[in-house]
């Protein structure tokens, strides 16, 4: 049973094997290749047949490789993979490039022979402002500092002065100009009565 499978599983080989050909003969016999540019950084390329045109739908062998423009950093080889985000002729790579100039170069060596090469320019990302920060509060008016480095502090008010006692108070009952003027007749008229009685007294006396 296990040499049967074995069988199988080589004569599957040797039909891949024979097959490639064929499927490379009937498209042409080199691919186009084609820098697209990047994403976020990702290189990006369509591989397809030189001659119809048509999106290669076997596997790629390709390797990627970036130069900085002025030529002192070079990054790669990297492989390329299936651009689920592109058209099916669309290639990327899971490395991206850092911000910076590159000149980026694509070399197929399977399916068939292919090259492709574009000048990409990869710009820097702001990151992103965090969110779920709270905003500042507003400062507190009472405890802002002033120009001296001390804070402000809140200005007392002047103390109410209490009314004086000897202009302002009432006067009290029996103490004004009229009472006084009354209780100085009472002590006239009764000064004066006395004086009669003592003259009338002292007339009886003589007489």
């Amino acid at each position: 049973m296990r040499t049967r499978i074995a069988f199988q599983a080589l004569l599957a080989a040797v039909g891949l094997i024979l097959l490639s050909p064929a499927v490379a003969h009937a498209h042409g016999d080199t691919v186009k290749v084609v820098v697209t540019g990047q994403r976020e950084g990702h290189v990006t390329a369509d591989v397809t047949w030189e001659n119809d045109g048509d999106a290669v739908e076997e596997a790629v062998a390709a390797t990627v490789n970036a130069v900085s423009a002025d030529g002192a950093r070079t990054l790669g080889p990297w492989r390329l993979v299936r651009d689920p985000a592109a058209t099916p002729a669309g290639w990327t790579t899971a490395e991206s490039l850092p911000p910076g100039a590159w000149k980026v170069s694509v070399d197929v060596g399977f399916p068939a022979l292919g090259h492709g090469e574009l000048e990409v320019g990869v710009p820097v990302v702001d990151p992103a402002p965090a969110t779920g920060t709270p905003a500042p509060r507003p400062a507190d008016p009472s405890s802002t500092p002033t120009a001296t480095g001390t804070q402000a502090q809140t200005p007392t008010p002047p103390p109410t002065l209490a009314p004086s006692t000897a202009s302002e108070a009432p006067a009290e009952p029996g103490t004004g100009p009229a009472v006084w003027w009354t209780t100085a007749g009472v002590a006239a008229t009764a000064l004066a009565g006395a004086a009669v009685g003592i003259f009338l007294r002292r007339r009886r006396s003589r007489g």
